[in-house]
């Protein structure tokens, strides 16, 4: 009886009064219903959502609403669904599930509620290969197996803010649009989101490794996504580690595409990926690491034309890391052979750099200091720098040559320089800076003009004083101020529900931050890092915050 009234409690908990989740109230939506292609799914117990804002399901629904072939282990406690070509087993209690015999990481695992097996149908629908759209007007999860769901709602888990819908003021938009071509860009018309492929990050997963029609699928789904939240341009990496997501002559196949460097991966990524994003009406924007050769010290896997096999002499290890030597001109000249590379043999929208220029530690130069100093700067910092100049000018002119309309920027650390450094830099105290351990200078590179944007990494909140997000904005405004280079602003979307701090436990810090950015006409928008961790992860409701912030 007392088990009886407790699970009675349980339910109409769930059904009529308000979740909280850190201490913040949340509204629940009493009834979640559930459609495939239109059409109603039966769920003998009703879905509800997890704390972490994961919507469960019956094993059920799976099985007969999805038509795929499911097995519970009970010794084990696993569940095993078969569908086509796919296999997944997810095991209750364990924070990873394996599908097709990969490892990946799960935000639920199985529950049983009700005596029935309880799974997270976005993670299981989306890997069996359907879109997942979430109305919350309507609380309804709908199921698509086409290509393309209908943009009326937020493609990802239910989420509800913990703080009031935001409204956003109406202002002017700027004289000069950053993005013309894009229909409903808005007043703030840059709205973009960097996609990472080192580790497999955001695209293609590890689960997709070999194989070119769920690569295909997942890219379409990922697009479709952050369309439906309001993005009109991808940021991709296509260079991550001194190798390629496209057919090259002078770098190697990313090993994130076939697991192995250097392996034809049997089709061409990036021109699939440059027509998928035109085709939704997004502009598509290449992201090099510039000097980066290798995510780790190890040579043993990289392929025979990797840079760090073919010229070990131009490789200096830092950290963990190897990188390309700034300081020989051939070095800087192949790196910009490779951007040109794709330039000149693909319909790209912009050329993007991030700020792999000079690590911020330990660089052992001296020799190529001594060797390659044909001014003879006295000082190896100013050198540096020289160097970067250089290589920031040189490329910017080579890429206009050939077209002139592709754009050309840079997403350098977000801090130039700190005050007590220097009295025209921000009012920071950052421990690192671009100018001083990156020996980026990003003012030159703006007063010269040889940049079409900058898109500075602010990755702080309103309140982390050693380097606040609102004063390093006012800084990069009045940096830009009647030069004709635009300006963008990175923003740490990966941090919200991450970082620990309370200022990052909700996605509003974001909304504010975007708000604050209104100020300026001089913002001409921004760039998010990173997709999945938006339209997947989606912490703290922010798709949902960003989709009602870009579309009001």
């Amino acid at each position: 009886m007392k088990l009886k009234k407790w699970f009675i409690g349980m339910m109409l908990m769930l059904l009529c009064v308000p979740l909280l989740s850190s201490g913040a109230a949340r509204a629940a939506s009493a009834v979640i219903t559930l459609e495939l292609d239109g059409m109603t799914l039966a769920s003998d117990v009703p879905p509800y959502i997890t704390a972490k804002y994961v919507t469960m399901v019956p094993l059920g629904v799976i099985s007969k609403g999805l038509g795929a072939q499911v097995q519970w282990n009970q010794s084990t406690r696993t569940v095993t669904i078969t569908k086509d070509d796919n296999e997944l087993m997810l095991t209750s209690g364990k924070k990873t599930a394996a599908v097709n015999g990969s490892s990946v990481s799960l935000d639920n695992s199985v529950e049983i509620r009700q005596g029935r097996i309880m799974v997270p149908i976005r993670f299981v629908a989306e890997q069996l290969g359907l879109q997942v759209v979430w109305n919350h007007a309507a609380k309804q999860i709908s199921l698509y197996t086409g290509a393309e769901p209908p943009q009326v709602s937020d493609p990802v888990e239910p989420t509800v803010p913990t703080v009031p819908t935001p409204t956003v003021p109406s202002i002017p938009a700027p004289t000069v649009p950053t993005v013309p071509t894009i229909p409903g860009a808005g007043s703030k018309a840059m709205k973009g989101v960097w996609i990472s492929t080192v580790f497999n990050l955001d695209w293609p997963s590890s689960s997709s490794i070999g194989k070119i029609d769920q690569q295909k699928k997942e890219l379409g789904s990922l697009l479709d996504k952050l369309k439906a939240v309001g993005f009109n341009a991808v940021f991709v990496q296509v260079r991550p580690s001194g190798d390629s997501l496209y057919p090259s002559s002078i770098v190697p196949w990313s090993k994130v595409l076939t697991g192995t460097q250097g392996k034809d991966p049997g089709y061409d990524p990036l021109q699939f990926m440059i027509a998928a994003a035109h085709d939704r009406g997004m502009q598509f924007h290449a992201w090099f690491n510039p000097f980066r050769a290798t995510t780790d010290a190890g040579t043993a896997s990289l392929a025979v034309n990797h840079v760090a096999k073919s010229h070990p002499e131009w490789i200096v290890k830092a950290g963990e890391k190897l990188y390309i030597n700034p300081g020989i001109p051939e070095a800087r000249q192949s790196i910009i052979d490779t951007v040109l590379e794709v330039v000149k043999g693909y319909d790209i929208d912009g050329v993007h750099l991030d700020d792999y220029f000079y690590p911020s530690s330990t660089f052992d130069d001296d020799s190529s200091f001594k060797t390659y100093n044909a001014k003879a700067i006295v000082s190896k910092a100013d050198w540096r720098r020289d160097n970067i100049n250089d290589f920031v000018r040189e490329l910017g002119k080579q890429i206009h040559a050939i077209k002139p309309a592709v754009s050309y920027g840079i997403s350098p650390f977000g801090v130039w320089r700190n005050i007590n450094k220097d009295s025209t830099g921000s009012d920071t105290s950052a421990s690192v800076s671009a100018y001083d351990d990156m020996y980026a200078d990003v003012r030159t590179w703006i007063r010269q003009g040889w940049v079409d944007y900058v898109a500075p990494q602010i990755y702080w909140s309103l309140s982390f004083e050693k380097a606040r997000y609102d004063k390093l904005v006012d800084w990069w405004v009045d940096e830009v101020k009647n030069t004709g280079v635009k300006l963008y602003i990175g923003q740490a979307a990966y941090k919200v529900a991450t970082d620990k701090s309370p200022e990052w436990q909700s996605g509003e810090q974001i909304i504010n931050q975007l708000k604050f950015n209104e100020k300026y006409a001089e913002v001409q928008g921004s760039i998010m890092f990173r997709a999945n961790d938006i339209v997947v992860r989606n912490p703290a409701g922010l798709s949902s915050l960003l989709t009602f912030y870009f579309k009001s």
